[in-house]
C-alpha cells in the first residue's frame, strides 16, 4: 500500500447552524456530540487510516486551529486559505503541497464537520477506498446508503461491477424532491458524502486536464513552496484562483470514477433539522440542550447555551439561543437559515455573525 495522506476540509462557516456557529467560532470548533469538537473528531478518525495528517482552513481561523488541533496535527501542515475559493482550490492547493513536499501518495479528502457513529467501519470504508484508488487510479468517492428519502443531500447513480466491492460512478445527481428522493433510495441511489480518495498525482492530471486555469494558480504556488516567496505567493495567487468545487469541477467531468459504499452511521448534520444525529428525542419528540422548558411541545429542537428556552404548545419548531442572537423557525425550514446569515451580513450586522 502507497503512503496514505488524510486531508481534513476545514474552513467554512457553518451558516446553516448559526446562532451557535458564527464566523469567531464556525461550526467544525464547536463539540455537539459532547466528547471533542467536530475538527478533531475528524482528525482522530483519519489517524486510523493515515499516515500524515493535514488540515485546510481559512486563514482568519488559523490561529484557533492551530491551538484546537494542537498535538494533533505538526502546524506546517495546517494549510491557510488566504481566501474562500470553494472545494477545487482547496483541495488542488493540499494536492500540489503534498506532491511537491512529501511525495505522491493516496489522498483521503474528507469534510471536518459530519458526524460518524461506526468509527471502525468509516475506517475499513476508506482503507477499501485507498485500495480502489491504489489498483485502478480512478477518482473515488464514497456513497452512504440512504436511509431515509434525504431531500437535503446530493445522490449518486452506480453499477455494480464483477467481483469488486467498489461499484462505477454514473450520475452525480442534485438534491431532489421528495417523491424523486423515494425513486433514488428504491433504485439503488447512494448518498453523496463529499469524501474523496485518489492519487496526489492523479487528482492534479485531472486539474491539468480540466481545470487549466486552477492548475496554473496551483503550479504558481508551488514556485514559491520553500522559498521565502512562499507567503507573499500564496496571498497573492490564491485570491485569484476560480471558485468552483471539485464536484463540479472534476468529478461530474472526469471518466473512471468510482464509489464504495459505506454504512457507518453517516450524518453531515448541515443543518437543525438534522440534530438527530446527535441526540435522542424524548418521549414527545422533542431534542432538548441546555436551559429548556417545553409544556405541551412536540416535534421541536431547541438549544440553549447560557439563557432559558421556554415554549409552550407549539409542534415542528426549531428554537436556538447563543449569544444575543435567537433563531425561531419550523423544522421544515431548517435549510433557510443560511439565509438569515447572509441577510444580516448584506445589512452589516456583523455582530450577530
Amino acid at each position: 500500500m502507497e503512503k496514505i495522506y488524510g486531508v481534513v476540509m476545514a474552513g467554512g462557516g457553518g451558516t446553516r447552524l448559526w446562532p451557535l456557529s458564527t464566523s469567531k467560532k464556525p461550526k467544525q470548533f464547536l463539540n455537539l456530540s459532547g466528547k471533542e469538537t467536530l475538527v478533531n473528531e475528524a482528525i482522530d478518525r483519519l489517524a486510523g487510516v493515515a499516515q500524515e495528517l493535514f488540515i485546510v482552513t481559512n486563514a482568519a481561523q488559523a490561529q484557533e486551529m492551530l491551538e484546537q488541533t494542537a498535538g494533533r496535527v505538526p502546524q506546517d501542515h495546517i494549510l491557510k486559505e488566504p481566501a474562500a475559493r470553494n472545494t477545487a482550490a482547496c483541495i488542488g492547493y493540499a494536492a500540489m503541497t503534498i506532491m511537491k513536499k512529501y511525495g505522491d501518495g493516496i489522498m483521503i479528502v474528507v469534510p471536518s464537520d459530519p458526524y460518524i457513529r461506526d468509527e471502525e467501519g468509516f475506517c475499513r470504508t476508506l482503507r477499501e477506498a485507498a485500495a480502489a484508488a491504489e489498483e485502478t487510479d480512478a477518482l473515488v468517492t464514497v456513497g452512504i446508503r440512504p436511509t431515509f428519502p434525504s431531500t437535503g443531500y446530493g445522490y449518486i447513480k452506480n453499477t455494480a461491477l464483477e467481483g469488486k466491492i467498489w461499484r462505477r460512478v454514473e450520475e452525480f445527481v442534485e438534491k431532489p424532491d421528495e417523491e424523486t428522493a423515494k425513486r433514488y433510495v428504491k433504485e439503488g441511489y447512494v448518498w453523496n458524502s463529499g469524501m474523496f480518495i485518489w492519487r496526489a498525482s492523479t487528482i492534479l492530471s485531472w486539474f491539468e486536464r480540466l481545470l487549466p486555469d486552477i492548475y496554473a494558480c496551483l503550479e504558481r504556488l508551488a514556485e514559491g513552496f520553500g522559498t521565502k516567496d512562499e507567503e507573499s505567493i500564496l496571498w497573492e495567487v490564491y485570491p485569484k484562483i476560480p471558485k468552483i468545487s471539485v464536484d463540479y469541477g472534476i468529478m461530474e467531468r472526469a471518466e473512471h470514477v468510482l464509489m464504495v459504499p459505506g454504512d457507518f452511521g453517516w450524518s453531515d448534520v448541515g443543518g437543525w433539522d438534522a440534530f438527530d444525529a446527535l441526540k435522542e428525542r424524548d418521549e414527545n419528540g422533542n431534542i432538548t440542550v441546555g436551559k429548556t422548558l417545553l409544556l405541551d411541545s412536540r416535534g421541536c429542537t431547541a438549544y440553549s447555551v447560557d439563557r432559558l428556552i421556554a415554549a409552550v404548545g407549539v409542534e415542528d419548531l426549531i428554537i436556538v439561543q447563543a449569544g444575543e442572537s435567537v433563531l425561531v423557525c419550523p423544522a421544515s425550514q431548517a435549510q433557510r437559515v443560511k439565509e438569515i446569515v447572509e441577510t444580516l451580513a448584506g445589512k452589516g450586522e456583523t455582530d450577530y455573525l
